[in-house]
């Protein structure tokens, strides 16, 4: 008897509800996403964009009620440590986690580790040390290798917490809000290196408000306000003048070249 196949969502939720502290984030969320499918997560601030990425990474826990459920690769029951080895996460949270006295190659060892630097007890292996040198020359930070984190630009911090989310080669790379804080020149350098793990088959979860920061292989947009999934389909349609300007309240007008787009006032 052959084995059944395995997945293809990564992500699952179904009439989730979820709370920050005393605020509610989510009432009534359902949302799939899919293994090989690079989806964008489009809304303003406040929306609920980052709070749907510890859905993911398990930083948050919906309520437990009847009809309500959140499957992570085709299960409820998740292992922290399998999953890490599964999905990549950068986001601006472990980005400011890192104390400005750790050497740049160990804020990518940790990635082994699940942990935020390295700890007395935590011992790579060779082959990790040398997994760790890979990536940084792969993306430009070989000669950072033992810089302290607090003496490096926001855009080489950023190349390193992305190092560090590939240490397993993960099927999955979740990005939040990858691209804020960054000048031209680092936004474009990140971009270019997204675009090279998404060609070679990283499926890409990008979760931003920025619209200059999706990648043109991004397929599928999900428009998210107030806790609320209000557009959910291809992004050549969602990514235009009418939805945009409804999500963000604001008269929009969009811009496209080369793949990417850019939002100017209407009128």
């Amino acid at each position: 008897m052959s084995e059944a196949p395995a997945p293809s969502a990564y992500l699952e939720l179904q009439a989730v509800e979820a709370w920050l502290g005393p605020r509610r984030v989510f009432e009534d969320l359902s949302l799939r996403l899919h293994r090989g499918e690079h989806t964008v997560v489009l809304g303003p601030n406040g929306s609920g964009k980052s709070s749907l990425v510890k859905l993911l990474s398990r930083e948050l826990y919906p309520v437990v009620k009847p009809g309500s459920s959140l499957r992570i690769f085709g299960s409820e029951t998740v292992n922290l440590w399998e999953l890490r080895g599964r999905i990549g996460l950068v986001s601006q949270d472990l980005q400011a986690a890192y104390g400005g006295r750790v050497p740049a190659a160990d804020v990518v060892l940790s990635g082994f580790f699940g942990s935020v630097g390295i700890g007395r007890s935590q011992v790579a292996t060779t082959s990790q040390h040398r997994r760790v040198a890979a990536l940084m020359a792969q993306l430009g930070l070989a000669e950072l290798a033992e810089r302290p984190y607090g003496q490096l630009s926001d855009g080489q911090r950023r190349r390193l917490l992305l190092a560090r989310a590939l240490v397993h080669g993960p099927e999955v790379l979740v990005l939040d809000e990858p691209t804020n804080g960054l000048d031209l020149k680092a936004k474009h350098q990140l971009l270019a290196l997204l675009r090279e793990l998404v060609q070679a088959g990283t499926t890409l979860l990008l979760v931003t408000h920025q619209i200059e920061a999706i990648l043109p292989e991004i397929r599928r947009c999900v428009l998210l306000r107030e806790g609320k999934v209000v557009g959910d389909g291809p992004a050549a349609q969602l990514l235009q003048d009418a939805p945009l300007s409804a999500l963000f309240a604001t008269p929009l007008r969009v811009c496209e070249a080369n793949g990417y787009r850019q939002v100017l006032p209407a009128g």
